[in-house]
């Protein structure tokens, strides 16, 4: 398959490109200071793009959580993710995210959650998630935006409150 060949961990030469595409795909939000929190030599943090010859047309992270600072129960905060505007709707998005999840899995991750649109995360597999709370409170209707993905045994029931690292600790990125 042709576009996974396209995912590849980001590297520091890429932060500009990365930076140009969330402007571009995410016209009137300043999430610079996020990527650059994000970005910046992190262990806890996994950066993938979707490069097409050169060009940053996608990328994704996901960062190391635990769950009511559980170490044992492993888990990941998917987000931000963006696709050059000319290009969505090509599978790129999901591409990122597929491949994420994979490494994320044989890692030894057990979930995934992620705050997002419910018609677009659903088609790869999320589910509301109401036994993991959001490190800040939620509007009403942002509830059902608050979802998972299981990697693990779907028997295991990870509860608590979901601790995130330092660059995903101001309540702001969490507010409408």
């Amino acid at each position: 398959m042709r576009e996974i060949l396209n995912v590849r961990e980001s590297f520091a030469s890429d932060l500009s490109q990365i930076a140009d595409l969330y402007r571009r795909a995410f016209a009137g939000q300043d999430l610079g200071p996020l990527l650059a929190d994000l970005l910046a030599e992190r262990n806890d943090v996994r950066s993938l793009v979707f490069d097409d010859d050169g060009t940053i047309a996608g990328h994704v992270a996901f960062s190391l959580c635990s769950i009511d600072e559980k170490a044992h129960q492993s888990a990941a905060l998917l987000g931000p993710l963006a696709v050059l505007p000319e290009r969505q709707r090509q599978g790129i998005g999901a591409a990122l995210v597929r491949e994420g999840l994979n490494g994320l899995a044989r890692d030894g991750v057990m979930r995934v959650f992620v705050l997002g649109d419910p018609a677009y995360y659903g088609r790869l597999s999320s589910t509301t998630d109401h036994d993991v709370s959001p490190p800040y409170p939620l509007p009403l209707e942002w509830r059902a935006a608050c979802q998972a993905l299981n990697l693990g045994d779907r028997n295991t029931r990870l509860k608590g409150q979901l601790v995130v690292p330092e660059p995903w600790r101001r309540p702001e990125l969490w507010m409408p």
